[in-house]
């Protein structure tokens, strides 16, 4: 039976990988801080194991790894020194994954997803776009996240080692700390019928599912080879189709106002409001013989997960993440559409 490991298995990623992993037969260990982050379906597992281990650890991870691995995937390498502290233990693999992220592109001007100004990227973005600077910043930061993700990438592309690494765009999937999708699932659950939308709802930010990078990571396992490949959800779809795809979901219908491009975008705003949208390349991914969904059918879990835990009245730690305020006050919206539907009146 093959073995996989996982470094940073409770997480959103890592979580998704474990089960498609297992699904496939695969021996899977997963290490984290805390095994109540693990869901019941992946613990139960034949299989599966959980390894509280730390990850900037080197002695942990030598114990974790042991005599070696078909597959190491490390959803923790976001600086140069988590990327050096792996990277002796590659070796002990066939094939090695080091999740990444869409942050570091930039455009022609050096802006990234991060950045105050939002990028105007090239369509679509290919794996070979320009990016950031290796930084050894605090990752944590706007700037620092993408220069620090370009660090650990260039540590382990440059062992001579077959790592793949993947570049994810705005990450989906159950168990999300900060499920972006609320935005527009709250709204269908607090039945509102109109939905504003900025810049006419074309904007669009690529969305990635767990499960996708997921299964990217499976057919990887089977082509080791250095390189990076950018994983998204096949469609890229921009914010007027994600809320119609969480809304139908939800057995709802939004009556769209598609505000213009000049209104103040504080209005209509939603979290993948990007323009023109940013896109990524997925043909290199694909031409191993990656499949992956669509948003609208990879959605779903998450959505399920999310309509679980608003019955059992456990989304509140949404409603009270300052992330989402701007998104959900309804008082803003309501007072703009109601002086926008006046104004129609006297015309």
């Amino acid at each position: 039976m093959a073995r996989a490991v996982i470094l940073g298995g409770t997480g959103l990623i890592g979580r998704a990988v474990a089960a498609r992993l297992l699904a496939a037969g695969w021996r899977v260990d997963a290490t984290g801080r805390d095994a109540a982050h693990v869901p019941d379906d992946v613990a139960e597992a034949s299989g599966f194991t959980f390894v509280n281990s730390d990850r900037g650890d080197a002695r942990a991870l030598r114990a974790v790894i042991g005599d070696g691995a078909e597959l190491i995937v490390d959803c923790l390498a976001f600086t140069e020194a988590d990327a050096l502290t792996v990277a002796p233990f590659l070796a002990d693999a066939d094939a090695s994954v080091m999740i990444s992220s869409k942050a570091v592109y930039v455009d022609e001007f050096g802006n990234h997803g991060n950045s105050a100004t939002k990028p105007v990227f090239p369509l679509p973005i290919r794996e070979t776009d320009a990016t950031v600077a290796p930084g050894r910043g605090d990752p944590t930061t706007r700037d620092g996240y993408g220069a620090n993700k370009i660090a650990a990438e260039n540590v382990l592309l440059d062992s001579g080692l077959p790592v793949t690494v993947l570049r994810a765009g705005k990450v989906h999937g159950p168990g999300a700390a900060r499920p972006r999708e609320w935005v527009f699932l709250k709204r269908a659950l607090d039945d509102r019928e109109q939905l504003a939308l900025a810049h006419g709802g074309r904007g669009g930010d690529h969305t990635t599912a767990a499960a996708n990078i997921a299964s990217l990571v499976e057919v990887v396992a089977k082509h080791p080879a250095a390189r990076i490949l950018n994983v998204g959800d096949t469609d890229a779809p921009t914010g007027r189709q994600i809320a119609e795809a969480v809304a139908a979901h939800a057995g709802h219908r939004f009556e769209f106002e598609l505000l213009e491009d000049d209104v103040d975008p504080q209005y209509g705003a939603h979290p993948w409001d990007v323009v023109p949208p940013a896109v990524l390349d997925l043909s290199a991914a694909q031409a191993l013989g990656w499949q992956g969904k669509t948003f609208a059918l990879a959605v779903g879990a998450e959505l399920d997960w999310l309509l679980r835990e608003h019955e059992l009245g456990r989304t509140a730690r949404f409603d009270d993440d300052p992330f989402f305020a701007p998104f959900l006050d309804y008082r803003v919206e309501d007072a703009y559409l109601l002086l926008r539907s006046l104004s129609r009146e006297t015309i």
